[in-house]
């Protein structure tokens, strides 16, 4: 694609490339000559924006390397690893662009997507989502447990995830300007943008292999952001709990009036297996409910806090 295909009085004077990396400094160099590659003939003005998340392993001086080399690639390192959320958010807040790409920095999201984007941009779209087709190779664990977050999300908070999004995307700048209005603490990127409206679109395409080392996000971390993105969005679990305790009573209530029938009439009913069954399950019920309250108990004290959300260490062309 070349840059005929634009029409430059709608281009931005600024596309803003978000980068947030953890641990990618084989990543830096091949990322920022596929972009390079990728937008250079579009003739635009662009920065690309590396935001490192505490790395251990010389990520930093990777992108100081780059950054001395060219301008357009700035630098920003967090001063401990506050997580992928919340570096993107970090990146959201200094990005100078009309319009905003955020990418992973393993090269699994194809730079050569970046000229289609824009133009769905140019077309109207204020958002571009981008959906992974699937990975013949991506673990069958991981693809179900995916599958299964993105349906009871959707089911819980009526906000629609399509299956195989990622936090590739472009932003227009009025969308920004409303994300990062947000104080939320616990904050789901991939929810904020599919709530909060505006013209999308989606465009596919087929994840790529990492160029090096193995991904950094575990199943660990993808419970705790399915968690908080959960919390996050709706109160429906504490209202869950309501019906299932108008259910068990019921049950519990149908149960005492066929125990007293049986006994009016001179029968013992058995079963102290069965009574003992019942109150385990109303207590893993009930313990199930107190921890849901526990989340959001915690929220609320996270947001009271009102701390920030990532504490800047350095930066490399930036002011």
């Amino acid at each position: 694609m070349n840059s005929s295909a634009f029409s430059k009085s709608k281009l931005p004077t600024l596309l803003s490339i978000v980068v947030p990396v953890y641990n990618e400094a084989g990543n830096i160099s091949p990322l920022v000559d596929a972009i390079k590659k990728s937008v250079d003939n579009l003739s635009i003005t662009y920065e690309v924006i590396f935001i490192d998340d505490g790395s251990q392993d010389g990520t930093w001086d990777a992108v100081t390397k780059v950054s001395r080399a060219d301008p357009r690639v700035k630098g920003l390192s967090l001063s401990r690893n506050f997580g992928h959320q919340h570096a993107i958010l970090a990146g959201y807040s200094i990005a100078e662009g009309k319009a905003v790409i955020s990418m992973d920095g393993d090269l699994q999201h194809p730079p050569s997507l970046l000229p289609a984007m824009l133009r769905e941009w140019q077309n109207g779209f204020k958002i571009v989502h981008t959906r992974r087709i699937s990975h013949r190779k991506q673990p069958a664990f991981k693809r179900l447990t995916s599958k299964a977050f993105y349906w009871v999300f959707s089911l819980l908070t009526q906000v629609v995830i399509p299956e195989g999004s990622s936090d590739f995307r472009l932003l227009d700048r009025q969308v920004l300007d409303n994300i990062t209005k947000f104080n939320d603490v616990e904050f789901f990127i991939r929810g904020v943008v599919n709530w909060i409206g505006f013209p999308a679109t989606v465009l596919t395409y087929q994840e790529n292999e990492r160029f090096s080392d193995k991904s950094k996000y575990t199943f660990t971390r993808m419970f705790r952001l399915a968690v908080s993105g959960v919390v996050a969005f709706t109160s429906l679990p504490l209202k869950i709990g309501i019906w299932l305790g108008l259910f068990t009573s019921v049950l519990a209530f149908l149960e005492i009036i066929y125990i007293f029938i049986k006994f009016v009439q001179g029968v013992t009913v058995p079963g102290w297996a069965s009574i003992v069954g019942i109150v385990s399950f109303l207590f893993g019920i009930l313990f199930m409910i107190l921890g849901c309250i526990g989340l959001y108990i915690a929220n609320i004290h996270e947001n009271l806090k009102n701390r920030p959300r990532f504490v800047i260490q350095q930066k490399v062309n930036l002011s």
